[in-house]
């Protein structure tokens, strides 16, 4: 028999890829995904291959895995896609001690971040 297969998430013309431990504050890789949003893909891709953030790089990973996620499991067209959605979310934070003066200690937080983006094919007007 076997298990159902699950149902979609996202609608039959989109395709999502979702980066979950990157490394950084969510707050910046906001930053990020801001720039991209509403985007035509390639046009995402060269935003990003550009920027000067630190985050640009990772959230480059993650747009390319949904647009290789279009292409190859929902034969959308690669050129028609548009980042119809980057939506950012925290995920673990690693807790660390740092040692300061007089036998004290300071805790540092180092936090990662999710990035979920699902990219859409629009047909041209």
């Amino acid at each position: 028999m076997g298990k159902q297969k699950a149902p979609r998430r996202v609608g039959d013309n989109e395709a999502l890829a979702v980066g979950t431990t990157i490394r950084g504050s969510a707050q910046k890789l906001n930053l990020v995904a801001g720039l991209i949003r509403g985007k035509k893909a390639e046009d995402a891709l060269n935003i990003l291959a550009f920027s000067k953030r630190g985050m640009a790089r990772d959230a480059a990973k993650v747009l390319a895995s949904a647009i290789a996620n279009a292409e190859n499991n929902h034969n959308l067209d690669v050129d028609a896609l548009v980042v119809a959605e980057a939506s950012v979310g925290k995920s673990v934070t690693m807790k660390r001690f740092a040692t300061r003066g007089r036998g004290k200690s300071t805790r540092i937080l180092k936090p990662f971040s999710r990035l979920r983006i699902v990219v859409r094919e629009v047909e041209e007007a």
